[in-house]
């Protein structure tokens, strides 16, 4: 029993220990990216499975959607149409908790530190606001602006990005600019694969220092 107990002591020191490490990102690209993109409001794939996109497509040229989205920090609403003056990099997740996401979220947070201070860098799932301040504070990627769409998937339906299936979002980064025109969309065709991250982050830079 005695020896029963140490193990079970050491089990408890070990776990916080080994949550810590995988959040801890070397910065390095682990799972494949992807430059193919699909159109919001058709389908993707997870691992095969097809996902029908629902709600209205979001198009190039046009204005991101009035949508109240919940700041993970703040508990505020933000509305992003209204947001007008800086770039908007838009990093979409299915679930931060899941490898390619926070795989993704650690890319935007680690390797998109050199953009533009003029483009900001959030974050969109339908996690709800508290888990994804747990997983800013875990994976010390509070440097980015952490959105939620858990209450309707609002967001979502709005773009087109909504998977029929299990409501969640499809995976997608997407530039708005500083009038709140949408500039750039990548939908990933398949859900487990990063998107472009390096081409977002160029685009968001040409957008940022555009007159």
């Amino acid at each position: 029993m005695k020896k029963y107990h140490i193990v079970l002591r050491s089990l408890v020191a070990i776990l916080p220990i080994a949550a810590f490490v995988a959040c801890v990102s070397t910065g390095e690209v682990k799972m494949k990216m992807t430059s193919q993109s699909v159109d919001p409001g058709t389908g993707v794939t997870l691992q095969g499975v097809p996902f029908r996109l629902i709600g209205e497509p979001l198009k190039v040229g046009k204005p991101l959607p009035s949508v109240e989205l919940i700041d993970a920090m703040s508990m505020k609403p933000v509305d992003l149409s209204k947001e007008k003056g800086t770039i908007l990099l838009l990093s979409v997740v299915r679930s931060i908790d899941t490898a390619v996401c926070e795989e993704q979220t650690h890319y935007l947070g680690e390797k998109g530190g050199g953009l533009p201070a003029s483009a900001r860098r959030i974050v969109i799932s339908r996690d709800t606001p508290f888990a994804q301040k747990r997983f800013a504070r875990e994976a010390h990627l509070e440097n980015l602006q952490y959105l939620s769409d858990y209450k309707t998937g609002a967001f979502g339906q709005a773009t087109g990005l909504l998977t029929e299936k299990d409501m969640l979002l499809a995976r997608a980064v997407i530039l708005v600019d500083r009038q709140g025109m949408v500039r750039y969309i990548q939908v990933t065709p398949e859900i487990a694969s990063l998107p472009d991250m390096d081409t977002a982050f160029a685009k968001a830079t040409a957008l940022a220092n555009s007159p």
